[in-house]
């Protein structure tokens, strides 16, 4: 360690965890004038990383933004493997790994390498819209999330803190569409969130920097099918015929929809419904092909869907509430409903509250106002769920900031940039210095 970095170090040691609220300490103030004076480096390396397409399914680029991110971490001293996804059918994940010197805290950083426009899609470079602005894939969702974690660490390796903690950054390739099996896909990242004991995450979470993420939906897809009698149109309801697969499928959507409505931040959404004589349905590609005529009865109706639900706990009652549902069926129809677990939720534990208490006071010394928990209807799900679990508190939405997520006006504000590093650089000083055991 350079003689300036063991002097830091020493200082470090001999800080309270927190300072006086109201004002940073000499060091923090020191950090955040490090984030600043290279918040133009951190301009360009987003510009690069923007226009490398890196969408889920270009394998080639998603593993190419890795190369460039682990050549940013292998600079400040990580170690760093990539993980292979062709088990899982994906490019792979970024890994990369710092011990501390001591008895510190472990701390895992999330983000992702992916977004979700493919190379055959109209909007692939990065363009500045004026001085505070900038537009392109993944400026915010999240190559500028992963822009905002380097400017942090960078602040916190210039003075040494880093060696005050043991960092584990992962960078899934596959985020904006999961690799199968899923439990494949995220057992590197289930794996570093078990070893670690603070989790956060660099998404932007509901494009304010005035909350920040202690709770997240989970997303769960379902799938129902309903099978009728056919016949002429005009034995409908007789009952040796019963009402059709699409009078059952509109039955059920209904009974969803009114059984369901207490319960909430829930949310139920049918995005595809096909019936008639004849269904095909192609699930990978969310498409499909029906034929029927008003003059028969449909034989077949598919409803595939989606359920969000903001706890393990209200999942389960959610999935058995649609299953008595779908149980009650109409005269001459048989359905069938599956509910798939993607990802879990997230649910506003104590420790995730502390952890946001922490980051609140944190921006408020740094003179950049309160931070309050985001409205879980307001932000997806997220890989900080397969974690938040196990580690004693996790805090997402500490990403840069913008509007327009996953459509072609996705845009940046750069004035968050700085603002979101320094944050996240002295909540981790703030940690190293026993925040959290104090």
């Amino acid at each position: 360690m350079p003689c300036l970095a063991c002097a830091h170090a020493l200082v470090l040691a001999l800080l309270p965890a927190v300072p006086a609220q109201g004002q940073p300490s000499a060091l923090e103030a020191e950090v955040a004038a490090w984030v600043e004076g290279h918040e133009e480096e951190g301009l360009q390396l987003l510009e690069r990383l923007v226009n490398v397409n890196s969408g889920t399914m270009n394998a080639a680029g998603v593993t190419a933004v890795g190369a460039m991110l682990a050549e940013e971490l292998e600079a400040l001293a990580f170690t760093t493997r990539w993980i292979d996804g062709a088990a899982f059918e994906r490019a792979g994940h970024l890994l990369a790994e710092r011990a501390g010197s001591g008895d510190g805290l472990h701390v895992l950083l999330i983000g992702h390498l992916d977004t979700v426009f493919e190379p055959d899609s109209p909007f692939q470079r990065f363009a500045r819209l004026d001085a505070d602005r900038v537009r392109g894939p993944g400026t915010t969702d999240m190559k500028g999330g992963n822009v905002v974690m380097l400017l942090a660490l960078g602040a916190l390796a210039e003075i040494g803190a880093l060696d005050e903690l043991t960092v584990t950054v992962v960078l899934t390739g596959d985020e904006e569409d999961p690799g199968r099996p899923l439990d494949l896909a995220r057992r590197d990242l289930v794996a570093a969130g078990k070893a670690a004991d603070i989790a956060l995450g660099f998404e932007d979470g509901d494009g304010d920097p005035a909350t920040a993420v202690v709770a997240r939906r989970g997303s769960a897809s379902w799938h129902l099918e309903v099978a009728g009698t056919p016949a002429h149109s005009s034995q409908i309801f007789q009952e040796s015929i019963g009402a059709g697969a699409i009078y059952e499928a509109g039955r059920i959507l209904e009974a969803f929809r009114q059984v369901l409505a207490e319960e909430k931040d829930l949310t139920h959404n049918p995005g595809l419904i096909l019936g008639g004589t004849q269904v095909d349905v192609d699930a990978a590609q969310s498409r499909g092909i029906a034929f029927g005529k008003n003059n028969v009865i449909a034989e077949r109706a598919v409803v595939t869907g989606d359920l969000r639900a903001l706890s393990p706990e209200q999942l389960a009652r959610a999935r058995g509430a649609m299953e008595e549902v779908v149980a009650a069926g109409l005269p001459g129809t048989e359905a069938r409903f599956e509910l798939s677990d993607g990802y879990p939720p997230m649910a506003a534990s104590d420790g995730n509250r502390r952890l946001l208490a922490l980051y609140d006071q944190v921006s408020r010394d740094l003179g950049h106002g309160p931070v309050a928990p985001v409205d879980p209807r307001n932000a997806g799900a997220a890989d900080i769920s397969f974690v938040a679990a196990d580690v004693a508190g996790a805090l997402d939405g500490l990403g840069l900031m913008g509007t327009g997520g996953h459509t072609v006006e996705e845009t940046a504000d750069l004035a968050t940039l700085v603002s979101q590093a320094q944050r996240a650089a002295v909540l981790m000083l703030r940690l190293a210095g026993g925040a959290w055991s104090g």
